[in-house]
């Protein structure tokens, strides 16, 4: 069959070409093609504030964030537990370190590491842990991370998958002032809100300029970014409150009649405990029935314009969604936090089959400047300084080029990520009562809202897990009641022009380089073998049209 006419498991996203010429010619008038150029600055700052991270460092391509972080952990000899169900990069990085990859099975739910086998590799050698995000589905970090802290180990998630993916945070206490006032806390509150007045941040000052002005000054300001004649534009006439104390937690502005807060926040609530706590504060607030809208504190200072306009809009237009009754936060995560916030740092692919691409590249996300500060020399031959070599990095570095293409692409991977929805819900529809078709690890239950919030069974232990997934992969098991082999599936497909992928098969494991460690061998890894022996991913990408969809659809069904 014609390549043309062929239907791929995957496709790029690839950005408009007319906007990417002009930002091309822009690159040629700077002269400046690599070495930390403006649009390689310019997508790390966007991408930290997409993706809710304190800090990140743009590679190459996916493979060497992984091998710099275990050289900027300081891991130099020892074992590291990873998977066997995984692309090879994740344990090439480990033995490009010169470390023993020791691999553990995986949880049945999740092609997650399984955290009870995790326990039990750990030896007096191991030293670190680098578990996969598998399809974007989310491993158990929450336990993975005690293990780690248990023993003194370090963890690299390989987030290849995950760009995006966020998780339910912990829930918020029970009891409180949520359900009967405190007094004693409330006195303690009113205490700090009145030193925050009188001592508030510029953002917070400039904000409360706007929005304290008397109804009768103000003038509506135009919604979705519109031109605004001047940043003390008025916002409709509504009355506001600053430090105001709703519940256990001190709001920095609240609209108590559209049920509206509006926090700012500055560089330390992108550090990993705090974007917990806030995930956890905004869904206590959700509880209550307010939504909430996040900025940054620069958003404030340096994009007045673009922030009243968008909290113009959502006084105007208040959202129902996905928690039951309640409204749903309009900006931020809500009730959920970034999976990049876990583990000690976690990396992501930008290759052009994932979700959001650069066409070739990566990223390291960390928590700390200090350790972005390391990571950029690393990436940069170990130069500290014009003259000064601190450690044998390499060259990693992301051109100008390319960050430029991701810049764009950032611009529309909301879009496209909605158009995989489509696709996985036409999937799960037609494929959820298919004899011998496991819909894996998604079951039947991630498309019951409209924010493409996932849930499913984790085990008892866990309970029902929820997560924003991605889309970015749609693979299913085969199993024996279907009538054909997986493989006999698989080449039925290519035949019709539909190309899957067994993904991941086969395992790490039975590859040259690693079929003879004594952690490879079959037996110990019952679930990994069996599921890379039923594993295909069906044709996942913005590009598919309903009749493609059909297509593969019909494909499976005969």
């Amino acid at each position: 069959m014609a390549a043309q006419n062929q239907i791929t498991v995957t496709s790029p996203l690839l950005p408009n070409l007319e906007e990417y010429n002009a930002l091309l010619q822009d690159i040629w008038n700077r002269k400046w093609i690599t070495n930390n150029g403006y649009y390689h600055q310019q997508l790390e700052q966007a991408l930290a504030e997409y993706l809710r991270v304190p800090y990140i460092s743009l590679f190459t391509n996916g493979t060497l964030p992984l091998i710099t972080a275990l050289q900027a952990l300081g891991i130099t000899e020892g074992e590291v537990i990873t998977t066997p169900y995984s692309f090879v990069a994740t344990s090439h990085s480990i033995w490009w370190n010169k470390l023993k990859p020791v691999f553990v099975d995986i949880e049945e739910d999740t092609c997650g590491m399984n955290p009870t086998k995790i326990e039990e590799a750990i030896t007096d050698k191991t030293v670190a842990i680098m578990p996969v995000h598998c399809y974007g589905c989310p491993c158990n970090v929450q336990a993975i991370d005690a293990i780690a802290k248990k023993h003194n180990l370090k963890v690299i998630y390989d987030a290849a998958h995950a760009f995006g993916v966020k998780i339910a945070a912990p829930k918020p206490p029970k009891g409180g002032v949520l359900d009967s006032a405190d007094p004693m806390l409330y006195e303690r509150l009113k205490e700090f809100a009145k030193e925050n007045r009188n001592h508030p941040t510029q953002a917070e000052e400039v904000l409360w300029s706007i929005l304290s002005r008397s109804r009768e000054d103000r003038a509506p300001i135009p919604p979705n970014g519109g031109e605004c004649n001047t940043p003390l534009s008025g916002l409709g006439g509504y009355k506001f409150r600053r430090q105001h104390i709703i519940g256990q937690y001190i709001a920095d502005f609240v609209c108590l009649e559209k049920m509206l807060v509006i926090e700012l926040d500055g560089k330390y609530h992108f550090l990993p405990d705090q974007m917990v706590d806030d995930a956890v504060r905004t869904d206590y607030l959700n509880r209550l029935g307010y939504h909430v809208l996040r900025f940054t504190n620069e958003e404030i200072l340096c994009d007045t314009d673009n922030a009243l306009a968008k909290i113009f809009d959502a006084l105007q237009h208040p959202l129902q969604g996905a928690w039951g009754h309640l409204q749903r936060p309009l900006q931020g995560d809500g009730g959920l936090v970034s999976i990049l916030k876990y583990g000690d740092v976690s990396t992501l692919s930008f290759h052009a089959t994932k979700v959001y691409n650069t066409i070739e590249g990566g990223a390291m996300v960390m928590h700390t400047p200090e350790m972005k500060y390391d990571v950029d020399n690393l990436k940069n031959f170990g130069f500290r300084g014009e003259t000064t070599v601190v450690a044998p990095g390499i060259n990693s570095k992301m051109d100008e080029m390319r960050a430029a293409y991701g810049l764009l692409n950032l611009k529309q991977v909301d879009k496209a990520i909605e158009a995989r929805k489509h696709v996985a819900s036409m999937y799960v529809d037609a494929l959820k009562d298919v004899k011998g078709i496991r819909l894996f690890p998604y079951e039947i239950t991630p498309f019951q809202n409209a924010d493409g919030l996932s849930s499913f069974s984790l085990g008892e232990d866990r309970g029902e897990a929820h997560f924003l997934w991605n889309f970015a992969y749609f693979p299913i098991l085969v199993t024996e009641e279907y009538g054909k082999t997986r493989d006999e599936l698989y080449f039925h497909m290519r035949e019709q022009g539909i190309l899957g992928r067994r993904y991941f098969y086969p395992l790490i494991t039975d590859f040259e380089p690693y079929k003879d460690y004594l952690s490879a061998k079959p037996e110990n890894l019952p679930v990994a073998n069996r599921i890379a022996n039923q594993v295909i991913c069906l044709p996942m990408h913005h590009a598919l049209s309903d009749v493609d969809v059909e297509k593969v659809l019909n494909a499976v069904a005969n």
